[in-house]
């Protein structure tokens, strides 16, 4: 059995729009995904999120599977527009409390929570102002933190402040693929900025509130040219300083990668956003490859990208043997990889945890010996799991890895066919069935050596 260090942490991800249902219950407010997947066309099958996994009402038989396996660790993130349904200002005390009761119920059990402050779920009414184009949301995030650290900041020592800041704002701000669909190009660049600037405010509000540490969650991969052809190298460079580099660089180093940007930057801004954190979190998926775009090729469906003129790069297929059921290329040693790079680019990098890592399968429901198989999914997890002890042998100092999902949920514009979870959701009852990875990855956990 693979062996990781002592004192090294498992743990499961999810995310509140893709669990929790109760979509306009108890006084939550609407997000921008609610807004995005009321329109037609944006979300596979049609469907949505107003149910979900029923999280908000089956929180408890959640937590169950989640300690049962052992899992010292259980990320999942905050509403924002349950917390503040407009996104300041009131309170929603019904959204306060249902976060006090899963907290306990976590601490109850032997798991430790690991919150993130935002998982994409802006309240619509910050996007009406402007959204994360508008300087003025940053500040509103890190309000929204100190009402949460004063509230659960007794019983939460550990602290996420955004999710995948590279992600939305490709997805949803440079494209139209995740909400708000604004496809800004480059002109996404200030939004950029500004959720820089919200994690660095959110980082201050939570030290003051007695936080004991904080992170952040960022997704990283490894970035090849498709050729040696000079256009797609300076193509594939361009593409890894935006995503990958652009996010990390003024966290950790206090200044972007291009000089020119950060000349634009509002004086104090970068001493801001690279407050020092107590650890980083990584997500990673794949890698990817990029090339210059070619006149006259259709790009659609790369990536789930839609890719608009004018942009300097384009996404291509990235090679390998094995895919999983979303077309996802299977590299562990890209994790790896970017372990590595991360700490080779980042002298002062603070101690890693793998904050997402996991693959969509196609399992299909309980058989008729009421289990859920799914050997490729361990197949998976195990061979990524290497991939972090050979980044740890290489001296990352990883501290942790945590599975995407404890649950199957709903996969953004994907909905509900791809299936992430340890544990199987019956779309139809919304029961819970444990699939054969839960119990692999309870017997891994029993397996480690005690601290």
């Amino acid at each position: 059995m693979l062996q990781l260090p002592a004192g090294f942490r498992f743990g499961m991800s999810t995310a509140a729009f893709q669990i929790e249902g109760a979509a306009a219950l108890d006084g939550k407010g609407p997000s921008i995904w609610d807004t995005f997947t009321a329109r037609p066309g944006t979300i596979r099958h049609g469907e949505d999120a107003a149910v979900a996994a029923d999280h908000y009402h089956r929180y408890v038989e959640d937590v169950g599977h989640i300690a049962e396996a052992g899992t010292h660790d259980y990320r999942f993130s905050f509403s924002w527009p349950r917390v503040l349904p407009g996104g300041r200002g009131q309170v929603n005390g019904n959204g306060l409390d249902f976060y006090d009761r899963l907290v306990d119920e976590l601490l109850t059990a032997g798991v430790r929570p690991v919150p993130t402050l935002y998982h994409w779920d802006l309240p619509q009414a910050l996007e009406d102002e402007g959204g994360w184009m508008n300087r003025d949301t940053s500040y509103a995030l890190a309000d929204y933190a100190a009402v949460l650290v004063d509230r659960l900041g007794d019983r939460v020592r550990d602290w996420i402040t955004l999710n995948e800041m590279n992600v939305q704002i490709l997805y949803g701000y440079a494209l139209t693929d995740h909400a708000p669909a604004l496809g800004l190009g480059l002109g996404a660049l200030p939004a950029a900025h500004h959720q820089l600037l919200a994690h660095g405010l959110a980082v201050q509000a939570l030290r003051a509130g007695g936080a004991a540490t904080v992170g952040v969650a960022s997704q990283h991969f490894p970035v090849s040219p498709a050729s040696d052809d000079p256009a797609d190298v300076e193509a594939a460079a361009l593409f890894a300083g935006l995503t990958n580099w652009t996010f990390s660089d003024p966290i950790l180093l206090g200044e972007y990668p291009d000089p020119e940007f950060t000349a634009s930057v509002p004086a104090g801004d970068l001493e801001i956003i690279s407050a020092p954190l107590d650890f980083y979190g990584v997500n990673y998926y794949e890698p990817t490859r990029i090339e210059a775009p070619r006149e006259g090729k259709d790009y659609h469906g790369v990536l789930e990208v839609d890719v608009p003129s004018g942009l300097p790069f384009s996404p291509v297929a990235v090679e390998s043997d094995e895919r999983t059921d979303f077309g996802w290329a299977i590299v562990p040693s890209g994790l790896t990889d970017i372990l590595v790079t991360l700490r080779d680019r980042y002298p002062g990098l603070p101690p890693v945890v793998v904050t997402e890592n996991g693959a969509s399968f196609h399992d299909g429901g309980p058989g008729p010996d009421g289990r859920v198989h799914d050997p490729r999914r361990i197949a998976f997890l195990e061979a990524h799991l290497g991939a972090v002890a050979a980044a740890i042998d290489k001296g990352v100092d990883v501290r942790g890895y945590y599975v995407w999902s404890a649950l199957d949920n709903f996969e953004w514009a994907a909905g509900y066919d791809e299936r992430f979870g340890l544990v199987h959701v019956d779309r139809d009852t919304l029961d819970r069935t444990r699939k054969d990875s839960w119990f692999w990855f309870r017997d891994l956990i029993a397996g480690q050596p005690r601290s």
